[in-house]
């Protein structure tokens, strides 16, 4: 049992989906999700553009009606008990809230007034929010002098304004740059540490990585792989060798001399394949480039990347 007293235990799944649907005209948006989020955790949400993501999130935040299946927040079903899903939820989209003539401080302040706090502990939750992202000193600062980095740290305090058990990040850190994002990054781990559960949607596959306990990769509407970060990536076959040659011409040659799917690049003049066995592999390629006489300006054993994971599961999905 997911609900006690209209509350929801450490051990009970944050959010619960079961063949959730949504079309638009024609369009299935969503075509049968099902997704189990445990609390206390980094939940990320990986697709393509138009794969539904955005979707889920706006029927799970109750923004949007769904036209089927089941979807349960924080112990409250978003259909029949919206009012208290809202009530025990954060959202953070991909625009910014923030009002940029406002300084940081009377940004939190409204946000906290909105949500029925007296003057008071508004101003109390606004000074506590403000020192746990590192804006005090930037406080009565006016936004529109804030870095990306700090603007987007300030959505995020403001979307915790009523201390949700759940938070959604929809696409948290597009725009920013590297410096903004660890920030962004930062204070999302300090969130989790907290016992908050988060759900990311993101196109950087490296912020999954970086947070995503688990992950979810979602293509046309419907989870299609779902697992840790490592499980993903083993998905693809394991470890691989990229050989990159000093001269692109070789790169077929190089290819030939490979075992397995070999994979091309010509930009980066790199051939790369799956391998079983790292160190027969490595020797094993020495010897066959000094044998053909194919001189290369490095050779390296590496693990699968999360994009190439990406890539490879919604490719087998789509076919």
């Amino acid at each position: 049992m997911r609900v006690r007293e209209g509350l929801v235990t450490d051990r009970d799944p944050a959010i619960v989906i079961e063949g959730l649907c949504k079309r638009y005209g024609e369009k299935r948006a969503l075509d049968g999700f099902d997704l189990t989020v445990g609390a206390g955790t980094v939940q990320g949400l990986l697709g393509p553009n138009g794969a539904g993501k955005t979707t889920a999130v706006r029927i799970m935040s109750t923004l949007l009606r769904p036209d089927g299946g089941r979807v349960e927040v924080a112990g409250a079903d978003v259909r029949t008990r919206a009012a208290e899903v809202r009530a025990r939820i954060g959202l953070l989209g991909q625009n910014a809230a923030v009002d940029e003539e406002l300084g940081g401080r009377q940004n939190l302040e409204m946000f906290g007034r909105l949500h029925h706090l007296g003057a008071r502990r508004a101003g109390a939750r606004a000074d506590e929010l403000l020192a746990r992202f590192g804006l005090a000193d930037a406080g009565s600062k006016a936004v529109a002098k804030y870095s990306g980095g700090m603007r987007r740290r300030l959505d995020l305090a403001a979307s915790l304004i009523r201390r949700p058990r759940v938070l959604f990040l929809d696409e948290p850190t597009t725009g920013l740059d590297p410096r903004g994002r660890a920030e962004v990054w930062d204070a999302v781990r300090s969130l989790v540490d907290g016992g908050t559960t988060v759900l990311l949607t993101t196109q950087y596959l490296e912020e999954a990585d970086q947070l995503a306990d688990r992950i979810a990769v979602i293509d046309r509407g419907r989870v299609v792989a779902e697992g840790t970060a490592d499980e993903l990536k083993s998905r693809t076959g394991g470890d691989r060798i990229d050989v990159v040659l000093r001269d692109a011409a070789q790169l077929a040659r190089v290819a030939a001399l490979l075992p397995g799917e070999v994979r091309m690049d010509e930009d980066r003049r790199m051939v790369s394949a799956a391998v079983a066995d790292r160190t027969a592999a490595l020797t094993g390629t020495v010897r066959a480039l000094a044998a053909a006489g194919i001189e290369a300006e490095d050779i390296a054993l590496r693990r699968p990347t999360l994009d190439e994971a990406f890539l490879h599961l919604t490719k087998g999905a789509a076919a």
